[in-house]
C-alpha cells in the first residue's frame, strides 16, 4: 500500500473515531471533577466602616481531572457580587463551563470567601446547559486559591448531575 492512501484511511478511520465519541451522548448520571485556572478581576465598593460590596468576573480554562472528557479545556466564564464585612464576605454569581467543542453548562453559584488568605468555597448549581449538556441537572461544591497578585486564581469544582 503507498504512504499516500495509509495517510488517507488513517486519516478517515481517526475522523470516523472522533465523530462516533463526539455522538455518544452524556451518561445519564455522574460526576465531572475539575480544576480550573482564572484571571479574576474585581472591583470593592467601600458602604461603610469595613462593610463594602464588590463586583467582577473570572475568565479562564477548565481541566477535567482524568486528563480528557467532559468540560476538559474548555472556557470558564463567570460574573459575580460580592458582601465584604471586614476581612471575610459572601459571593453570589453566575458561571458558564464548556467543552473544546462549543457544549455549556451554566450555574449559579453561592459561597464564602477571605481577603486574608484568598481562599473562597461554595457550592454550584446547574441551571441549564447547550448541546450534550441541554437539560443537565445537579450541582456540587467548589474551592478556590488566589495563585498570585495579579488575580491568578486556581479551582477545583466537582458537579454530581443527572440528564433527562
Amino acid at each position: 500500500m503507498n504512504k499516500k492512501f495509509g495517510v488517507i484511511v488513517t486519516g478517515l478511520s481517526f475522523a470516523t473515531l472522533c465523530a462516533a465519541a463526539a455522538a455518544d451522548p452524556l451518561p445519564k448520571s455522574g460526576s465531572i471533577n475539575l480544576h480550573s485556572a482564572t484571571r479574576t478581576a474585581f472591583e470593592i465598593l467601600p458602604i461603610a466602616d469595613k462593610l463594602g460590596q464588590a463586583h467582577g468576573d473570572g475568565r479562564g480554562v477548565t481541566f477535567n481531572d482524568k486528563g480528557s472528557g467532559l468540560l476538559h479545556l474548555g472556557p470558564l466564564d463567570c460574573t459575580f457580587a460580592s458582601f465584604i464585612t471586614k476581612d471575610t464576605g459572601k459571593n453570589k454569581g453566575y458561571c458558564a463551563f464548556g467543552d473544546a467543542d462549543g457544549d455549556r453548562l451554566f450555574t449559579e453559584f453561592t459561597g464564602t470567601f477571605s481577603l486574608t488568605d484568598g481562599h473562597s468555597q461554595g457550592m454550584n448549581d446547574v441551571v441549564g446547559g447547550t448541546g450534550k449538556y441541554a437539560g443537565i441537572t445537579g450541582g456540587g461544591p467548589w474551592k478556590c486559591q488566589a495563585a498570585g497578585t495579579n488575580g491568578e486564581t486556581q479551582c477545583t469544582h466537582r458537579i454530581d448531575y443527572k440528564m433527562p
